[in-house]
């Protein structure tokens, strides 16, 4: 049972760690340093909510070795797991060579996900998905494939510079996410990117293309911002899987539990799981 204090009044039910649905991945290092104390605060009071912990931008390689590992060993004693983040993008780049020894030291300093993205590169998916499957079948660390519909996405580009880019068919992107889960990935991450951040427009016809050829309970829709994650539980419900900032975390699960909302959610955001044990 989730501990919280309050117990008799509403909550939404929510599955426990390890959860199938309802993940909630939160970004690690990137807008603000993030230490070990500051972690472990926000792991003491929301760490049941947490499932997935991830390193943005590289930030892991900014660090001496020992402060890294003590943020997974604070991670993985509140059974969160920790994801690379897609750094593989930059390793593809500038030291092409290295990149199963990039997945090599990843595993020995105790990641368990290692994203795999390419919205910075233009790289064939046949690359993309060998990886894909070498990370399944050679190491003791989860490949997690990024499916996107927009060249450059990853890097908060003005609306106006991406949309000059062009955007990719949704087919592909799903083709794509069909090949990584046949090659051994169990989640993918959906890019917010020319779909609900850095566009003109929302393409929230995108995401629900993608969610009905790949499964939802397949998918972590990146949602950068409370009025994006309010959208996904609006039209997906509460256990739709999402990426957030760790700012984010309690806004996200008071919405989640119908705790709390907007105008537009309070008091309707609900779960029914019947006779389900």
């Amino acid at each position: 049972m989730v501990d919280r204090t309050f117990e008799f009044l509403h909550h939404n039910e929510r599955e426990e760690k390890p959860r199938e649905k309802g993940i909630t991945e939160i970004r690690g290092p990137y807008y603000d340093p993030m230490g070990p104390r500051e972690l472990r605060d926000l792991l003491e009071t929301m760490g049941q909510y947490v499932d997935i912990y991830k390193f943005s931008g590289g930030s892991f390689a900014l660090m001496p070795e020992e402060a890294v590992t003590e943020l997974i060993d604070v991670c993985h004693e509140f059974d969160v797991k920790v994801s690379t983040g897609g750094y593989v993008e930059n390793v593809l780049i500038r030291d092409n060579d290295k990149v199963e020894r990039y997945f090599e030291e990843a595993e020995r300093l105790g990641f368990d996900i290692v994203e795999l993205s390419s919205g910075f590169l233009a790289i064939g998916t046949d690359d993309m998905v060998r990886m894909t499957e070498i990370v399944a079948e050679d190491y003791e660390i989860d490949p997690k494939p990024e499916i996107n519909v927009q060249f450059g996405a990853g890097g908060a580009t003005d609306p106006d510079v991406l949309e000059e880019q062009g955007q990719q068919d949704p087919e592909q992107a799903i083709e794509e996410g069909k090949r990584h889960l046949e090659a051994g990935a169990d989640l993918l991450m959906v890019e917010a990117e020319g779909i609900t951040e850095e566009v003109n427009e929302w393409r929230t016809d995108v995401a629900y293309q993608i969610a009905n050829g790949l499964g939802i309970e397949n998918l972590v829709f990146e949602a950068p911002g409370p009025e994006m994650f309010e959208w996904y539980i609006k039209n997906f419900g509460p256990e739709i899987n999402l990426f957030v900032d760790n700012s984010q975390i309690v806004e996200l699960e008071c919405m989640r539990s119908g705790l709390w909302g907007k105008a537009t959610t309070w008091g309707r955001t609900v779960t029914w799981k019947g006779d389900e044990e």
